[in-house]
């Protein structure tokens, strides 16, 4: 565990946890990741929002449920653009 700026950092499984405000919240896929994919910080805005779209329409996951880390869609977008299943397509 390493001490951050008034909050406390832990290693689980390559998740970092943050015991921010008395509860864990997770902070993965870290946002370097994201934006290494992205490009900046709009196009993954957009991208993450057009992807829980689908995923609340459609019912469409890239991975199976046992395989994502987060239990909401928000997080589990970030997982997936993370790992690479969901890209920007150029026009």
């Amino acid at each position: 565990m390493c001490q951050n700026k008034g909050f406390a950092l832990e290693t689980k499984e390559n998740i970092l946890y943050s015991n921010n405000r008395g509860s864990d919240s997770v902070i993965y896929p870290s946002i370097d990741k994201l934006l290494n994919v992205a490009g900046s910080k709009y196009l993954l805005v957009n991208l993450i929002s057009k992807r829980i779209d689908e995923m609340e329409k459609l019912k469409n996951y890239q991975m199976s449920e046992e395989e994502y880390v987060s239990k909401k869609d928000i997080g589990k977008a970030l997982e997936e653009i993370a790992k690479g299943y969901v890209k920007i397509k150029a026009d």
